[in-house]
């Protein structure tokens, strides 16, 4: 040992004192005693002797020991104190023999707080330990529901399957979503083999990552980590060298730095306008074909799918609304197979623009644009964070509300139903629109919820009939397993379903005004301007959605209808301006109204509605592949709690 490690260690102690004080930040240990003080806690658990990443070992038990350590464990005794003896001491035995002895821990919100070894900690960091052997007892936080605290049971269970304790993730429902990206079933319990082999490799993904973030890198490596399994899966993981891990971080960097972003997302609620080409536009376009050429991957067959049918005949629409400026091709059924290969022979097929129209092909789209730099490639779906890939969706609230307002006005003392399919991005706001505008016209009526996807279609609207509804928000699109004849707004009579009103998909219209400003490289100078990931959301005011009111509505209701659609396409009238109440008594909004990003986002239900937001395993497997991977938070849970 050189008799200046503890000099050279108390100097970088001194430094850290400093940044930290001039930024602002405790430069101290924090100590546990301080952080459950007045917390209820939920008991405790022997963990054993155990290795512990030392990076998750943040502080002492003591607030008495907390002040002789910098935040990093750097010592802080001046040389020449018994301390700074011992300390050395400890340096010449690690170097020697190796620190052996574990120290004694707490570990709590899974971090560790020393009660006993604080310096063979501050030994172990100086020298860059990756793990260190603690005697741990865990204590444990209330189930209270909170993110934070269901974001360590989830952890919890993810050790208790794998062992491995060195990931962390910092959003719910990511652990899952590892275990699935890896290959493994959700409650396999991984063998020691299976532990040395994972920890191999990620040790060799955690250094290639850093060596490519050069510092930069302010995400846990469990998220780093997810987005790269997202993209590449986990053949491009297993065995893969350091050169070969650093290639594939290279082509997405920009998508693992994105998820440092608080708000990595950019939501454009209206197309940008026309605007004249400028020099640098006129000289791209005599270098470029003089036709674009888009291609539609769809997950499904039309002849099967009524989600698919609508999107082909967008498709149709703009190639004939484009003829001589866009060429347009289908691909059918790219879920039945690798979606990948079929986006990839798309792109090989010359196609420079690609829609793949459901979220479910979201990893093989973005896969696609990180290998085809070339190509611009729009998945259907909202609320996605990544840089490499757009999306789109319309506001279909906006023409749910004026729905509610009918439904509303037509449905005097009696409660009206409201039929959903999937609780996604998007959808919660459609709800919570209907019952607003149902609210508004009828202020005592309420708003019975089912779902399709928890049983069927036929269940759900069975499960609705047990109530006094006359009334139904029904599906939009039937599918071809679906037995619902009627769509949209629903009157029940005795001779059959009376249709009201129906939500328009104008997918052709969504398609044409895209392409457009594809063609006029406006959407190509947005998205260089910018570092986020863009998220197309236009709704009435883009004309992507419209309303259709039949001859059953009384002259009175339709115009009323009339005068919310104009109201909401001019942006006079917002559906989601407060006051707004949860069903739990919540006041979200006095007299503002929501973001869009709130919007998207939403994942509570409004005060009339009577019902709630569908668990994971209760969803239908198709719901379930869709929720995982644009669903609420909500819906991601389990219907039964995890064992602690």
């Amino acid at each position: 040992m050189s008799d200046t490690d503890y000099s050279k260690a108390l100097k970088s102690a001194q430094k850290e004192l400093q940044y930290c004080r001039s930024s602002g930040i405790d430069p101290m240990l924090p100590a546990l005693d301080d952080i459950l003080l007045g917390k209820e806690t939920a008991g405790t658990e022997e963990l054993g002797i155990i290795q512990v990443p030392a990076e998750f070992i943040v502080g002492t038990v003591s607030a008495a020991r907390a002040n002789l350590f910098t935040r990093s464990f750097l010592p802080l005794a001046q040389e020449g104190t018994e301390f700074a003896y011992k300390w050395e001491a400890l340096c010449r035995s690690h170097l020697e023999e190796g620190i052996r002895d574990a120290v004694r821990a707490y570990e709590y919100m899974n971090r560790y707080y020393v009660a006993e070894g604080n310096k063979r900690v501050s030994v172990l960091k100086y020298f860059d330990a990756v793990n260190i052997p603690a005697r741990v007892k865990s204590i444990l936080p209330v189930r209270d529901g909170s993110p934070a605290v269901e974001l360590y049971y989830e952890h919890r269970e993810f050790i208790r399957l794998t062992g491995i304790r060195f990931i962390e993730c910092t959003e719910q429902g990511s652990c899952r979503k590892l275990l699935e990206l890896l290959g493994k079933e959700k409650d396999h319990v991984w063998d020691d083999r299976e532990q040395r082999m994972f920890r191999a490799d990620y040790y060799r993904f955690r250094s290639a990552l850093e060596e490519i973030s050069a510092g930069r890198m302010r995400i846990t490596g469990g998220d780093a980590l997810l987005a790269y399994l997202e993209v590449y899966g986990y053949e491009a993981f297993r065995g893969r060298t350091d050169t070969e891990l650093k290639y594939f971080l290279k082509q997405m960097q920009e998508e693992v730095f994105l998820k440092q972003d608080p708000r990595p997302i950019q939501v454009r609620t209206v197309p940008e306008k026309d605007r004249r080409p400028s020099i640098i536009d006129k000289v791209i376009s005599v270098t470029e074909p003089s036709i674009l050429k888009a291609a539609f991957i769809h997950d499904a067959s039309p002849a099967f799918s009524s989600w698919t049918n609508s999107h082909e005949k967008g498709r149709q629409y703009v190639s004939q609304a484009m003829a001589g400026q866009v060429e347009t091709r289908a691909y059918f059924d790219a879920m039945s197979r690798d979606p990948y290969d079929v986006i990839r022979q798309a792109a090989e097929d010359g196609n420079t623009v690609l829609f793949t129209t459901s979220p479910r092909m979201m990893p093989a789209s973005l896969r696609a644009a990180i290998e085809f730099p070339s190509i611009t490639v729009f998945n259907c779906s909202l609320n996605q964070p990544h840089r490499y890939i757009r999306t789109y969706y319309p506001r279909m609230y906006e023409v749910k509300f004026i729905i509610g307002a009918i439904a509303g006005a037509l449905a005097g003392s009696d409660p009206v139903g409201y039929l959903c399919d999937y609780p996604i991005f998007g959808q919660i706001a459609g709800i919570n629109a209907f019952a607003l505008g149902v609210q508004m016209v009828n202020p005592n009526t309420e708003v019975y919820l089912e779902w399709t996807t928890v049983g069927g279609p036929d269940a759900a609207r069975e499960r609705l009939l047990a109530h006094p509804v006359r009334i139904i928000s029904s599906i939009d699109q039937v599918r071809s397993n679906d037995t619902v004849h009627r769509t949209g707004l629903i009157q029940l009579d005795e001779t059959g379903d009376v249709e009201l009103a129906m939500p328009q998909w104008l997918w052709g219209t969504y398609y044409e005004e895209i392409l457009k400003r594809l063609k006029n490289h406006a959407m190509q100078s947005e998205y260089k301007g910018s570092t986020k990931a863009f998220n197309y959301y236009w709704g009435l005011s883009a004309g992507v959605v419209g309303l259709g009111i039949s001859e059953h509505v009384p002259p009175s209701v339709a115009k009323l209808a009339d005068l919310l659609l104009e109201s909401i396409r001019n942006g006079t009238l917002d559906p989601f301006r407060g006051p707004l109440r949860t069903k739990e008594g919540t006041v979200l909004e006095n007299d503002s109204v929501l973001t869009p990003e709130e919007i998207i986002q939403m994942d509570y239900l409004l005060e009339n509605v009577q019902g709630s937001i569908p668990k994971y395993n209760e969803l239908s497997d198709l719901g379930k592949a869709t929720v995982e991977r644009v669903g609420v938070k909500p819906a991601l849970k389990d219907t039964e709690d995890k064992p602690q």
